[in-house]
């Protein structure tokens, strides 16, 4: 039952692939056939040998063997060539489909599985799966094939000395069971512990320079080394496992073989047998010698594949939080950006509230700005409109429509998000500004960029728009990032604006720029603000202040500067702030 749980993620694809598998599987059918046919024809040759046959004939029996081989060969080729290939064909298939499906799963799939660990399943787990699918199949189908049509034959010439030669059978499936469910659980684990190295390697290049900073490259080197010292200690204990299997197999097949000449000799001298059945015998049990070897290959194949099976599948089986309903309501044209909380609440887990009882509205067009202490739930508020998150309580509605009843991809389309964490891509410059953006002429980027207050770095880069950041821009400063992503939200085009805190690494020189350049930008679309500093928000049409999830405050400018509230203390620190950098 386990087994055809986790097997039923591939049948699609192989049902896709049916008339190949077809195909493959009939050149492995003749192959099987035309090889199970030779120790006949040698059978015919060697007896015809003893009955002083002539020359000619002799020679005819030989140039049958010939056209035999070679047309076993050439099915071998076809047989190969089709279900190995299908096996790529599925490893591509697979590929795209799983990370089609890493695209659409929410946040919350990225906070419990590790980096190192995703891509661990993504790329040697799926390996595995290929081998199973194609050597490991192929191999299978091919020793059950020559095994059945080899004894068949064997039974009608000689039946108790078939049966006699079939004596080690049943050791042999008994071993192939007990190290088989070795050979998975161990797999397994190994693969469990391939993750853990996979996740620390990239945990440290990606904080490569926090290591440096706190000298602990030395710890780090330890810590490794005892991951990878046991990782190697899995691995060994495998080879031993796998050491041990195959020459077991081999001994049990090399007893066949001594009873087939001590009693098969017996019955040639008695006259039961003839030597040319005598010799077919031996060269079906030499037939079968490899699927018997492969048998124990294709068993290590397929608990292997059958373990990272499973692991792919415990990601397939994640269903994002956060998804497009089945028929979404279709706003096109009437897409105009008017936003409405109502009595929004937002819970992480069962003790952290984020939001609490939020209720605004954000007229279509207008600039808007939210402020509040570190924690407060500012970036909960946002995250709301393009759905990065859903209320626990409550909704959001665009254009009096709850979010939760449009598609993804047009309430995402019409939204520009820059996030606090600025990301950009190990690409050029000009191909992280124009992100999400096919259409992108190289004028509109500049623009972009140049709105942004991008445009004098820009000319101090040795390759301007050409220039490859680097992974995660880590060639870039943290202002140049977080203008680069403003660039980026800025082409798009949006109906709504969203700036989370997006110029906290810039000075306010080049912050009080950016803004002016945004006037233009922000007008006649809805723009939310996100900000610790009041030089930022003190322009917009209307301020609201979250205080620990809760709306304490909201107003122009003015009206909460006059209020003595929290906005007021805030602008009263900063202008004090700006009197004693100027002293």
């Amino acid at each position: 039952m386990k087994m055809r749980e986790t097997l039923r993620t591939i049948w699609p694809y192989l049902w896709t692939y049916r008339s190949g598998l077809l195909r493959g599987g009939a050149a492995l059918l003749f192959k099987v056939l035309l090889a199970t046919s030779l120790p006949l024809l040698i059978r015919a040759g060697i007896d015809s040998l003893t009955e002083g046959l002539r020359m000619e004939t002799v020679l005819a029996f030989a140039g049958a063997l010939v056209a035999v081989s070679a047309l076993k060969g050439l099915f071998q080729y076809w047989m190969r060539v089709i279900l190995i290939g299908l096996s790529r064909d599925i490893e591509y298939d697979l590929r795209n489909d799983l990370f089609r499906h890493f695209t659409r799963l929410s946040y919350d799939f990225y906070a419990r599985f590790r980096t190192g660990d995703i891509m661990a399943r993504a790329t040697n787990d799926l390996n595995a799966v290929r081998m199973m699918l194609g050597p490991g199949v192929m191999y299978w189908t091919e020793t059950v094939l020559t095994f059945a049509f080899a004894i068949t034959v064997m039974a009608s010439v000689d039946l108790p000395l078939t049966l006699v030669s079939l004596i080690p059978a049943p050791v042999i499936s008994l071993v192939v069971i007990i190290f088989g469910n070795k050979i998975h659980n161990r797999f397994e684990r190994i693969q469990s512990m391939f993750s853990d190295i996979s996740s620390r390697v990239q945990e440290n290049i990606a904080g490569v320079r926090v290591v440096r900073a706190y000298v602990q490259e030395e710890a780090e080197l330890e810590q490794f080394d005892r991951l990878n010292r046991d990782y190697i200690t899995q691995n060994i204990r495998l080879a031993r496992i796998s050491g041990l299997f195959m020459p077991l197999l081999q001994g049990l097949i090399g007893i066949g073989f001594l009873i087939v000449l001590w009693v098969g000799g017996a019955r040639v001298l008695s006259g039961s047998i003839s030597v040319g059945s005598f010799v077919m015998f031996n060269t079906y049990m030499g037939t079968l010698v490899w699927p018997m070897i492969a048998l124990g290959w294709v068993v290590n194949l397929t608990q292997r594949g059958m373990a990272s099976l499973s692991r792919i599948n415990e990601i397939l089986k994640e269903r994002p939080l956060i998804a497009s309903p089945e028929q979404p309501v279709i706003l096109g044209d009437r897409f105009q950006g008017e936003i409405v909380f109502e009595g929004v609440s937002v819970k992480y887990g069962n003790t952290c509230q984020a939001l609490e009882g939020i209720s605004l509205r954000i007229p279509a067009g207008s600039t808007v700005a939210v402020v509040g202490h570190t924690g407060s739930g500012k970036s909960t508020l946002v995250q709301l409109v393009p759905r990065l998150l859903d209320p626990t309580k409550g909704r959001v509605l665009i254009d009096g429509v709850d979010v939760r009843e449009l598609s993804l991809d047009e309430l995402r389309s019409n939204i520009g998000f820059v996030p606090q964490e600025t990301f950009l891509f190990s690409a050029t410059l000009g191909e992280n500004i124009a992100f999400g953006v096919k259409s992108a002429t190289e004028q509109q980027i500049r623009e972009a960029a140049e709105i942004a207050g991008l445009a004098g770095d820009i000319a101090s880069f040795p390759a301007g728009f050409g220039t490859v950041v680097g992974e995660r821009g880590i060639t870039l400063s943290g202002g140049q990032k977080q203008r680069t992503a403003i660039a980026r939200a800025i082409l798009r085009d949006p109906k709504i604006l969203i700036l989370d805190d997006a110029l906290s690494s810039v000075d306010t020189l080049t912050e009080e720029r950016i803004l002016n350049a945004l006037t233009g930008v922000m007008k006649g679309r809805t723009t939310i603000l996100i900000s610790h500093r009041v030089s930022t928000v003190r322009n917009a049409d209307r301020i609201f202040v979250i205080e620990r999830g809760r709306l304490v405050e909201e107003g122009t400018h003015s009206e909460l500067v006059n209020s003595g509230g929290y906005y007021a203390d805030l602008y009263q620190k900063q202008l004090l702030e700006e009197e004693l950098e100027a002293i």
